[in-house]
This record gives C-alpha cells, sequence and structure tokens, in this order.
C-alpha cells in the first residue's frame, strides 16, 4: 500500500470513525442528563455500542495500514485485538482498554449512567481514533 493509499484510506476511515462519536454524543444528549446521570439507560447503551464500534473501525484501518492480517473468517475478539496491539503500540492499549471496559461492557451491557464515566470512554475512543488522523497538508 503506497503512502497515498495508506493517507486516503486513514483520510476516509478517520471521517467516518468520528461521524460515529458524533452519533454517539448526539445519542447522549437524547438521553438527557440530571446531575451527574444520563436519565435514558437505552440511549446511554445505544450511545456506548456505537462509539465502541467507531473505535474498531479505526482500530480496524490501523490494522491494514501496519500490513496485520486478519484472523480469517473468524470474528475478531478484544483478546485479538489486544494480542496486535502488544506487540505495536502499548499506550494505545491502555485506551482500547479502557474504552472496552467502560463503553462495551459497563455502558452497553451494564447500562451504567454516570455521564463522567461513559464520557472518559468515549474520550478513551477518540483517543484510539486519533491514531489514524490524516497528515493533512
Amino acid at each position: 500500500m503506497s503512502t497515498e493509499e495508506k493517507n486516503e484510506l486513514k483520510k476516509s476511515s478517520y471521517t467516518e470513525a468520528m461521524r460515529y462519536i458524533d452519533n454517539a454524543k448526539e445519542t447522549l444528549h437524547k438521553a438527557g442528563r440530571e446531575g451527574k446521570y444520563y436519565m435514558d439507560a437505552k440511549y446511554v447503551r445505544t450511545a456506548s455500542g456505537t462509539a465502541y464500534s467507531g473505535m474498531l473501525l479505526a482500530l480496524d484501518t490501523l490494522f491494514r495500514i501496519k500490513n496485520i492480517s486478519f484472523p480469517g473468517k473468524n470474528r475478531k475478539s478484544i483478546e485479538w485485538y489486544r494480542d496486535q496491539l502488544r506487540k505495536i503500540d502499548l499506550k494505545l492499549l491502555n485506551d482500547v482498554n479502557s474504552a472496552y471496559y467502560i463503553l462495551h461492557l459497563n455502558g452497553y451491557y451494564e447500562g451504567v449512567t454516570k455521564a463522567e464515566v461513559i464520557n472518559s470512554g468515549i474520550d478513551s475512543a477518540i483517543s484510539v481514533i486519533k491514531k489514524i488522523k490524516p497528515v493533512v497538508n
């Protein structure tokens, strides 16, 4: 993959991943907020899943750029992502782990509605997405 192709892939994937984040933030707004908590867990679950999906899109792009092979027909697990990141970027692994625990497990599955927690998960997802931010000339 040429440098130009890599930058074009970064550009399109970065835009799409950030669109997921924007959609997640819009959904959280629909949840309403009272004090420290979002009021509607359904919207928080949806927003958490959306932000997490945006992060996975960015990771998939990063791995394509680095020529890391995907596991064939099998679904990629969080363990697969972690194994790949241990080889290339331990700092990024911390952000992925945070987003996984906060957004996927706590936000999506458990329905945690504390705004500070969910927002920190979204911040971690954004940190991962920024790793594929295209170079602007």
